[in-house]
């Protein structure tokens, strides 16, 4: 699974990072990293709350290919 974020919407509000912090960063500068597009399955159901639970729908997931 492949971790897209639309920085444009995104408002930096660290509820991912709270969820997911493997994969999902809040910096000093105020702005959300991904550290890792392609986690490993087991973040699976992790990954799906953060996106499930992002205020601006910013988290999507792609299914590999």
């Amino acid at each position: 699974m492949k971790v897209v974020v639309d920085f444009d919407t995104c408002a930096s509000n660290v509820l991912c990072m709270g969820i997911v912090p493997e994969v999902f960063e809040v910096r000093d500068d105020g702005f959300l990293y991904v550290l890792d597009e392609n986690p490993p399955a087991e973040l699976d159901e992790k990954l799906r709350t953060a996106e499930s639970n992002c205020p601006t729908r910013s988290i999507s997931l792609v299914e590999d290919e």
